[in-house]
């Protein structure tokens, strides 16, 4: 199961890659995907029959107990097939769905394979935590999926409320599996399922997890996200909305009723939910003229019945509602599919429109009219055994719910009949029928005037639609729905091998009787109910117009997407309001605020603390009878261990202090400055080389990008002394600093466990291969803190970019052979032009390749040779830090630092061009390629069958270079070294270089016209 998820995740990474090379055919390629899932599965059958429920296991944070773990028994096998199956065939579908030209596939095909990933994922995981994390990644994915048309404000609502809705659904379901999984003393589902815990917390748990199935799956009153995603591209709707993401909401009640069924809770929920879906999804899917809303709505009322068979708790209904969970996903996938078709060959969905579209493609009506056979429970299809199965095992119950299900089913598949002979009727008709009796805005409407205008034809003189324009449509796109309504004719013709496959997970449930699949059950109150239910369709489908008129003059309440939008909008006025209270704009009142919270809330409970202390806290162990040790208050404190630190110290108050008392920017960044390299001096008299390089590395790069900044901010923070504000700001300071040197002396005092840390030492050596601790643990013990470290560096370049940049970012890289003659640059893109006649391009011979691209007037030639001299000795030294750290002062983090203050010497010595020359390379490549390069090496240890992360170390000897000690855990040190270069390249980029560009406007007028008024004083110019 594993190499089955990995393989959707490589071909996810890789779609990009192969649209650009093959096309659309690459879509047959990313199809191997979830085609492995279907043939897994399979393969799987006989042993899943058997009971034997394959599983793996991979060990993942053994302290906390969490696992990967997979787990395939009859419900998570059926939910694989049909994820891999219909995710197969609609990915071949959009091989041809798509145009050539079109835009985004890769990144469509990218999504669409993670998501099938994910959904397979979710219905094979064996762990409460990991099945969360699957399905927030499915949220996630769809979000991407519904909003492909980006360029679409429709789409773009539709995803971002999908989003909100199910991501609401999913932090409620995330408290429902923390509770349940507490107080099971488990994580694991089948564990939970087979001994369910009880008490008033598992009541409460068992409805958060219900209610982030009903959003999900789209069940009242959450039923209104499923119509407004059909703004996405049909090959979505095929399967996030009839196969897959709609599916485990349902998904989820089935793998816990077996075990939660029979509590009040549970039934009521599932009850009133499951029933008013099933009968408002069929009421409004009678009203809608778009092909993609009838079987949107349509869904939402197949949905609500699904809820109602697998949650009902007893066998029969379970059997029921796995064989109606099939059905449906078969004649649903391939109708929405059939709308693609007829979508793409006609120009239009409005069933009003549509005439003759049969007649020209006769394949895709085929389609259409099986699997609408099925979806309305006509015999001999798949949808008729499923409904026949569930009538029969109400009947069989026998009590007075049992007796209102069955009218409740009867009702919905009355509706059910009704709106699918409106979907087929309505896109194969043969011709536009009279519109006698119709309202006379639908007169209007359906022949494309405005509401409330009268057509200038009369329907008697309107043609069917013309064959010309009905474009006949490739074989890819015709036989995937095809296909998926022959099976649910071919399945059903079957009926005891689908019972024999389903029946192992019914008989999870403890309670009913076993039910059967069957073609036919003889003359039983069943049958007289279906033949009920298809003449109660049939006739509501004859008096369609006058039941549309009912409809429309019956008072209706505002729909669920009514109350949404307007509780968004009134939840938006709320935060603006908030926000206008609370956020004035001012980063020293936020952050005044912070510390002044800090002090008093933690710093009052610390010395509340402190003082209910009479002993005073204990002594630390390497303070204990030593001399010098002071005694202050309830604290014992070593004031130094030499001089030295408190000269830094006192150096460190001082410019901290100053630092608040100064009204010019620049003087504050250097006092700053200051007070930063005073803590790498205190790192380095406590014995931490390793921290001082890097603390020196880091401010010195800040003072560099503090001082690009304050060139576009004014001089002096204000023109008012503000002297009481700068008392105020040190006073905060002053109490913030005692409250943390507080926290600091008293948080390893009351220590109750031994740090984990007394053990790095010998792991560094044992286990990570070096001696350097620091680094080590960065790379190998630690490692996943840098991931997600190295990872916020990339979100908050990316970030900062965004600000800055006030065009498109895009991926040129500033060359000196992009300007024709670069010698001094102009207002303008990047353009340059020659500063005099006889203009020479910059040659290799000059001190540095962009020099003459700058103002004569601001170039400096003693700083021009300097950067010449040092430039490559600090990145031979960079490099020097990155294979020397494991077991030195050094690492990728330092060594990155080092090389991109090397660019930053070549960037302010020669400008833009010459930060294009020095890294002719896209910052985000870099910043991609560091993270893809650490995270890959814990991907790599997992396929050797080690932990992520895990480092290996050889020793090999090579010849010249002798014996050579090599830690794998190198690889990820290289790819922090490249983050963290991509970072200063993306920093340059944008507080440099893009700042540089926007100035120079301005500061060439200003320029032109001083020289203006020199020359018209008669001096040189």
């Amino acid at each position: 199961m594993l190499p089955v998820l990995l393989a959707h995740g490589v071909l996810a990474l890789a779609a990009p890659a192969l649209v650009d090379r093959l096309g659309r055919r690459a879509f047959w390629v990313l199809a191997l995907g979830p085609a492995g899932a279907a043939a897994y599965a399979l393969s799987q059958t006989g042993a899943v029959l058997a009971g034997s429920t394959p599983t793996e296991h991979v060990p993942w944070i053994p302290a906390l107990g969490l696992a990967v773990d997979l787990r395939l028994d009859s419900l998570s096998w059926f939910m694989l097939l049909i994820v891999g199956a219909v995710g197969t065939l609609v990915l071949l579908y959009c091989s041809a769905y798509f145009a050539k030209d079109a835009r985004g596939l890769g990144r469509f095909g990218g999504f669409l394979v993670a998501f099938a990933g994910s959904m397979a994922g979710l219905v094979t995981a064996d762990d409460m935590l990991l099945l969360f994390v699957f399905w927030e990644l499915t949220t996630v994915f769809s979000y991407l999926l519904i909003g492909h048309y980006a360029d679409r404000t429709s789409s773009r609502r539709a995803a971002m409320q999908a989003l909100i809705v199910t991501t609401a659904g999913g932090l409620a379901m995330l408290v429902g599996v923390v509770v349940l999984g507490v107080a099971a003393g488990t994580w694991s589902v089948s564990a939970v399922v087979a001994d369910p815990p009880a008490g008033p917390a598992v009541t409460v748990a068992v409805v958060c997890l219900l209610a982030g199935a009903a959003t999900k799956s789209a069940l009242v009153p959450t039923h209104f996200w499923l119509p407004a995603a059909m703004a996405a591209p049909t090959p979505v709707s095929a399967y996030l909305h009839a196969a897959a993401m709609v599916k485990a909401g349902i998904y989820l009640v089935a793998r816990f009723a077996p075990a939660f069924s029979d509590l009040t809770a549970w039934r009521t929920v599932v009850l009133v939910l499951g029933g008013t879906t099933l009968l408002l999804g069929g009421y409004r899917a009678l009203r809608q003229h778009d092909l993609k809303l009838v079987l949107a709505f349509g869904t939402v009322s197949q949905l609500g019945l699904l809820t109602l068979l697998l949650g009902y708790g007893t066998r029969a209904t379970a059997l029921a509602g796995l064989a109606l969970l099939g059905a449906h996903a078969m004649f649903k996938a391939s109708l929405f599919l059939v709308v693609g078709v007829v979508d793409a060959a006609t120009g239009t969905r409005d069933l009003r429109k549509l005439a003759g579209v049969g007649r020209r493609l006769p394949v895709t009506a085929l389609a259409a009219t099986l699997a609408t056979a099925s979806m309305i429970g006509l015999p001999p299809f798949a949808g008729y055994v499923a409904k026949e199965a569930a009538l029969v095992a109400w009947e069989h119950d026998g009590d007075v719910l049992g007796r209102v299900m069955t009218v409740l089913v009867a009702v919905g598949s009355a509706l059910t009949v009704a709106y699918g002979l409106r979907f087929l009727w309505g896109a194969f008709k043969p011709r536009l029928p009279a519109t006698a009796g119709l309202p006379e805005r639908e007169v209007a409407t359906a022949h494309g005037a405005p509401p409330g205008t009268t057509p200038t034809t009369t329907p008697a003189a309107l043609p069917d639609a013309a064959p010309g324009t009905i474009h006949p449509q490739p074989f890819w796109m015709v036989a995937p729905p095809l296909v998926l309504a022959v099976l649910g004719l071919v399945v059903a013709l079957v009926p005891q091998v689908g019972q024999e496959l389903l029946a192992p997970y019914a008989n999870t449930y403890p309670v009913g009787e076993p039910g059967h699949l069957a073609l036919w059950e003889g003359f039983t109150p069943a049958l007289a109910i279906t033949v009920a239910v298809f003449l109660a369709g049939g006739l509501a489908f004859w008096q369609r117009v006058r039941i549309e008129r009912l409809q429309d003059s019956l008072w209706s309440p505002d729909g669920a997407d009514v109350l949404y939008r307007r509780f968004m909008r009134k939840l938006d006025r709320l935060a603006s309001d908030v926000t206008a209270g609370t956020q004035r704009g001012s980063l020293p009142f936020y952050l005044g605020v912070i510390l002044v919270t800090l002090a008093v809330g933690p710093g009052l409970a610390l010395a509340l603390g402190l003082v209910g202390e009479p002993n005073g806290l204990p002594v630390a162990q390497d303070a204990a009878g030593r001399d010098g040790v002071l005694h202050l208050g309830p604290f014992a404190l070593v004031p130094w261990d030499r001089p030295a630190q408190l000269v830094v110290v006192l150096v460190v108050v001082l410019a901290a202090v100053l630092t608040a008392r100064a009204r010019r920017r620049l003087k504050a960044v250097i006092l700053a400055g200051v007070a930063g390299y005073g803590n790498a001096a205190l790192f380095l008299l406590h014995g931490a080389p390793d921290l001082a390089l890097t603390q020196v590395l880091c401010e010195t790069l800040t003072l560099v990008v503090m001082v690009l900044v304050l060139r576009r901010l004014p001089p002096y923070f204000s023109d008012r002394p503000l002297a009481a504000s700068r008392w105020v700001r040190l006073a905060i300071g002053v109490v913030t600093g005692l409250v943390v040197m507080a926290f600091v002396a008293a948080a390893p005092l009351v220590r109750v466990h031994m740090p984990v840390s007394v053990d790095f030492p010998v792991e560094a050596e044992t286990f990570g291969g070096g001696h350097n601790i620091v680094n080590v643990t960065l790379v190998d013990i630690r490692a996943w803190d840098t991931v997600g470290e190295i990872s916020v560096l990339l979100v908050a370049a990316t970030g900062v970019a965004s600000l800055v940049f006030l065009r498109q970012r895009s991926g040129d890289v500033l060359r000196l052979d992009r300007a024709a003659n670069p010698q001094v640059v102009q207002p303008g893109d990047g353009a340059s032009t020659g500063a005099g006649a006889g203009a020479q391009p910059a040659r290799r011979g000059r001190w540095l390749l962009a020099g003459p691209t700058l103002d004569p007037v601001q170039r400096s030639m003693l700083f021009e040779v300097l950067t010449r001299v040092i430039f490559h000795p600090m990145i031979l030294f960079a490099l020097f830090l990155l294979f020397s750290g494991h077991n030195a002062p050094g690492g990728g983090f330092a060594a990155g630092l080092v090389a991109g203050l090397a660019l930053t010497v070549r960037y302010l010595a020669g400008g833009r061009f010459e930060l294009g020359e020095a890294a002719p390379v896209h910052p985000g490549l870099v910043l991609g390629t560091g993270l893809f390069l650490s995270a890959g090496v814990g991907l790599v240890a997992l396929l050797a069958g080690q932990e992520a992360l895990e480092s290996t170390i050889l020793d090999l000897h090579l010849p010249v270079l002798g014996h050579v000690h090599l830690v794998t855990s190198l690889f990820f040190d290289v790819g922090v070294f490249l983050v963290v270069i991509g970072l200063v390249i993306d920093i340059l980029r944008t507080f440099g270089a893009e700042l540089d560009r926007q100035a120079e406007p301005f500061a060439w007028s200003i320029g032109e016209r001083r020289r203006v008024e020199v020359r018209a004083g008669g001096d040189r110019a």
